[in-house]
Order: structure tokens, then sequence, then C-alpha cells
């Protein structure tokens, strides 16, 4: 009963507080909802350390689900120690923010729907966990993505809230389109959608061609390429990344429950929990490498110039998740869940941190506006910095350091092992941490350090956030600091292989998770070069000389202006996609639907309505009428044939 509860108690809070919250009151609503959060957060720790220790792969079948034809699925909730591991990432962390959201969403008047919200994307994500079959993952993927549409337009009063919450509906929708055509591509291919039966007969698959779009592919890589997109869409992936930074129109507790531990690591749970496929199309996972190397270096470039806090520790995410699609690329999938692991820990630090921070600003976002709080605000301060220390990978190689350090450089060292093309997944990646610690820092000096750039109002009023919004806050701090050195040995060290068992599968030549223990020394020290290079320049830039960012700025002005333009992509898809989409609608529209239908069709009945209309009038109701009628109707047919030719005889 302990795997039902976890799952199923989520979505009866959200249904509790959105059907009676109205009556219940707000104070109800969040109490049920958070409670009964909590309380799945402990029976998952349970759930993690029984699966830890016996390692075995435990199945509740709940009920027989479709059946129609070769289709037969059963709803069954799969418990291994993947699904272990999400089960305590999503409940901590959700738990954790449901209980802070009571403090920061005092003043909205719909917080029942809020909570409801937020336990029912809990709900969707749990489903996706412990899927059994590609059927019940399609439906966790697909709710979470409803979720996400409703928490980050939950304030549908803000034009951008509900623009961002459709931006990001769609472009998963994008991907998803992908992961459909992969599950029926699976289907077709095995006539079975359960994981176990896909998972057994894939080595049989490998190598063996298949016909799609005309052309001969191999059928495994073709499958799993597919299935990637959906990937590089609920990731948010490069290409498929724009909709993650506009999810930051949202509040602040959504931003931290998407970016930590729900929506954007489904993408990576499911190549990981995917890898007895992934391993037999060594292309597709070459795709997932690349893919995931520029993405982390394409959105820490971003970071560095960006100015609300949200949307800096939003791009942090999107390039960590890079990170993470890296090590699943090379085939190191326990280094891959190990920075999932860690990273919610301390991203969600950072978002509920950076929370703290706008609610004792009064709801300011920029930075620039910021400055000079770390004697206001001690304890959030306090807080931001370790999920700092964590996020930058502070810590000491061979020795022990922040969760970040252990998980972030793991897979830096599986990169180099790998030996991709130049080294470029190793090089990218450690770029991309020199640009992480740099950014980072620049978040932590422009709103703690210096002069304060806010008004005297808004920062003579700045306040600690109350203990409802700091607990969570010290509970996540915990899990930054001591998550990384407490579980390096399950995830990555010697003892991976009994942990992780049969839940990741490595193929017979994927030998990554033992060269990656291997490499020279100086790939040890390379991340820890970076982050303290990344320091050094942001101290140089926003304490020791601030007048240098302003000077860096003018001097390179249009690399300046392509960064913070996020590199044109916003507007490059609205010049192929949206302005062409606008264009065939508006001709549809005018043209169509104006000139055609309503020109030709609607001219041609109108005018037969007219007509009709002026005999109507004909129907006056006075029998004289008619009479008149009845006589002009005589002297005409007469007269027509007296003269007409047919006179009588």
């Amino acid at each position: 009963m302990i795997y039902q509860a976890i799952v199923f108690l989520p979505i009866l809070g959200a249904l509790i507080a959105g059907f009676f919250g109205r009556f219940m009151g707000p104070r109800p609503a969040e109490l049920v909802t958070s409670g009964l959060l909590l309380i799945t957060a402990v029976l998952s720790w349970i759930a993690f350390w029984q699966v830890g220790i016996g390692h075995e792969t435990t199945k509740v079948n709940l009920m027989r689900w479709v059946t129609s034809g070769d289709l037969d699925v059963s709803w069954s909730i799969r418990v291994d120690t993947l699904t272990a591991v999400m089960l305590v990432v999503v409940t901590t962390v959700s738990s954790l923010v449901h209980v802070y959201s009571i403090g920061y969403m005092h003043e909205d008047p719909h917080r029942p729907r809020f909570f409801a919200y937020l336990s029912l994307f809990t709900f969707a994500m749990l489903m996706l966990v412990t899927a059994d079959n590609f059927l019940q993952l399609f439906f966790g993927w697909e709710g979470v993505g409803l979720a996400s549409y409703l928490l980050i337009g939950f304030w549908y009063h803000k034009p951008e809230a509900n623009a961002a919450a459709i931006k990001a509906f769609i472009v998963n929708r994008v991907g998803d389109f992908g992961f459909a055509l992969g599950i029926f591509g699976i289907f077709a291919l095995f006539q079975t959608i359960s994981f176990d039966a896909v998972f057994a007969a894939a080595p049989a698959m490998a190598g063996k061609p298949m016909e799609f779009l005309g052309y001969q592919v191999d059928t495994l890589t073709c499958l799993c390429l597919l299935l990637f997109v959906g990937a590089m869409g609920k990731s948010a992936q490069f290409l498929l990344h724009t909709w993650l930074p506009d999810a930051m129109e949202g509040p602040t507790p959504v931003s931290a429950l998407i970016h930590a531990a729900t929506m954007v690591t489904a993408g990576v749970f499911m190549v990981a929990r995917l890898s007895p496929l992934f391993e037999y199309a060594p292309f597709a996972l070459q795709v997932v490498t690349l893919v995931g190397a520029v993405t982390a270096f394409f959105a820490a470039t971003v970071g560095l110039v960006q100015n609300d806090i949200k949307r800096v520790v939003a791009y942090s995410t999107c390039s960590q998740l890079g990170y993470m699609f890296v090590a699943c690329g090379v085939g190191a999938y326990g280094a891959a869940i190990f920075h999932l692991f860690t990273h919610a820990f301390f991203k969600a630090l950072l978002f509920l941190g950076s929370g703290s921070v706008i609610h004792a600003m009064h709801h300011e976002q920029d930075m620039r506006n910021m400055g000079g709080l770390k004697d206001k605000i001690v304890l959030t301060y306090a807080m931001m910095l370790i999920g700092t220390f964590a996020l930058t990978g502070v810590g000491i190689p061979h020795l022990a350091g922040f969760a970040g350090f252990h998980s972030k450089d793991a897979i830096i060292e599986a990169s180099y092992a790998a030996h991709t093309p130049g080294n470029y997944a190793f090089w990218l990646l450690v770029i991309a941490a020199f640009m992480t610690s740099f950014y980072s820092w620049r978040l932590i000096h422009l709103t703690f350090h210096g002069h304060t750039r806010a008004d005297h109002h808004t920062y003579d009023h700045a306040h600690e956030s109350p203990p409802v919004m700091m607990v969570p806050l010290y509970v996540l701090a915990i899990g930054s600091v001591l998550s990384g050195v407490v579980f390096t040995s399950l995830f990555v060290g010697g003892g991976y292989k009994e942990f992780w068992a049969k839940a990741l599968v490595e193929g017979p030549h994927n030998h990554i998770m033992h060269a990656m223990h291997e490499v020279p020394e100086w790939v040890y020290w390379a991340p820890f070069v970076a982050m303290v290079a990344g320091f050094g320049l942001a101290w140089l830039y926003y304490i020791r000389a601030p007048w240098l960012p302003d000077a860096t700025a003018k001097a390179f002005r249009p690399l300046y202006l392509f960064l913070l333009n996020k590199w044109y992509f916003d507007e490059l898809y609205d010049r192929l996609f949206v302005r062409p989409a606008m264009a065939i609608g508006r001709t549809l529209w005018k043209r169509g639907d104006g000139a055609t239908i309503d020109g030709i069709i609607d001219g041609t009945a109108g005018g037969v309505t007219q007509v009709t209309q002026r005999v109507v009038r004909l129907q006056s109701g006075y029998v004289y009428h008619y009479a008149f009628a009845m006589l002009i109707g005589l002297a005409a047919l007469i007269t027509w044939f007296m003269f007409g030719g047919g006179g009588v005889r």
C-alpha cells in the first residue's frame, strides 16, 4: 500500500482543494494539500531505503486499463532504484514548495486553486516516474504539460503569463509529436508497449533497418531519436528551449517545482529509463551528447547577461540539464541521475531563495534595482550562498565538496573518458562551468553586495521572509551540502552496479563508469580551475571594478546584444514559423472566408433572401389583395391565350 499512497495522495489533495476549496477556505486547502505531500515525501524516503537495500524491481498491478486488438495495457506501478530516486526528488521538493507557498502566496485570493494545481502537477510527475509501459509514461508526460500550462498562466489577468503558458504548451507539443511517433513505432515494431517486453526484444533488433519517410534507416536509431525529440521539448534542450525562460511569468514556487523536480527532469528520466533501447542505438546517443553539450554552453552564455534574478537561475537550469544529457549520451546514466538528484536540492534552494529576495523587495526582480541586501536579509543571503556553492561545484578534488561538486564533476570526467571528436563535450562543459561560476557570483554580487540601487522606501522596508518560507530553505540547504558526499558511492562510486541493478542498463561495450575514474589528474582539476576563475572574474567585474560591465558591453556591443537577445531564437522562430502561419491564416480569413464564402456563397444566399423578402411582403393577409391578384392573373392568362396563338375555339 505504500506505493499506492505515494502516487495517489497528491491527487487526493488536488481534488479536495480544487472542488471544495471555495467552501473550505484558503487555509484548510493549504494545510490539506501540504500535509498530504509531506506524508508522501516521508513514504518516498522509506521506499528509497527499502528499494536501495533490496535492489529489486517491484510491480503493483492496479487494474486492466486499455484493451484494443493486440494492445493490452494494465495500469501498474513500477518501482526500482531509478523510480525510488525520482520519488524522493519529486515528493521532497514538491512538499517543500507547498509549505513555502503558504507564506509566498498568502495575499493571493485564489490559493485553493493554486495548491490544487501544485498537487496535480506532482501527481502527474509521479505517474510518469512510476510508469511500467509507454502509455502510462505518455499519460504522465502530458499531465505535467497540462499542469505546467495551468501554473505558468496562473495569473491569467497578466497578458505575459498567458503568452508564456501558451508558448510552453505549443513548444512542448512540437516535442511531444516526435515522442508520440516514437511510441507508435515501438508498438508497430514490437507489438507491445510494456517496458520489460520491449527491453527484452531490443537486442535482437539492433542493426535492423526499417522504412521511414521513404528511406531505409536503422530501426532503433530512428525510434530513439523520435523519443529524444520529446525529451528535448520537455527538458528545454537546444532548439526547443525557448519556452523555459518565459515560464518565469508564473509564481516563483512554480518555477522551483518545474525547474528542480518535475517537468524539465522528465526528459532526462525518460532517456535513462529507456537505456536498454538507447544502448543499441549509438548514433542516437551521439545526438544526445551533442545536443546536451551545445545546450549547456548556449544557456550559460545567455545567463551571463540576464538581469532578472529568476531568469538567471532559469538559464542555469537549462545549462545543467545539458550536463545531464551529455552524461546519458556517453552512457554514464548513473552520473546523469546523480546530478538530477543533487540539482533538485540546490536549484530549488536558489529559486525559493530568489523568491525570498523578491518577497523582501516587494516583487522587484531586476537585479539592477537591488544591491546591499546581505545585511537586510541575512538568512536568505546565507541560503543563496549555499545554493551558489553547490551550483558552481565548490570542493576540493579527491576530497569533498558541495552537492554539485560531486555530481557535475563526475559528468565532466565521464565526458572526457568518452573521447568525443576533439573532446568537444568535455571542453564545452568546462567552459560552461566557468560561465556558470561567473553568472552565479554575478547574481550574488548584484543582489547582496555593494550599495543599494533600490529606492529608499523599498530598501528600508526590506525584511526577512517568515519562518514558513525559511524552513524549506534550511532543509534544501542541508541537501545542497550533503546529498553529494553521502550518495556518491551509490550513484557513481564503487557501489553503483549493485545500487542500480537492472534499473539502468549498460551495453556490452559501455565501460564509461569505470573509465571516468581513470582520467588524467588535470581533468579532475579542470572544473575546479573553471569555478575559481569564474568567481575571480565576477569579483573583479562587480566588486573591484564595477565600471567594467558597462565598458565591456559597449566594447563588444554586437556580442552583448546577441547574448542579451538569447541568440535571437525568438526572432528567428517568429520569422520562420509565426509570421508565415499568421499570413496563411490571414489569407484563409480574407480570401477564403471573406471573399469566397462571404462574397460568393453568402452573397448568393443573401440575394435569394432579398427576393424572398420582397415576395413575402405580398402576403398581407387581406382578402381583397388576394382577389385583386387573382383578377390580374386571370386577365394575364386570357391575354396570353388571345394574343399568343392559343385563342379559344
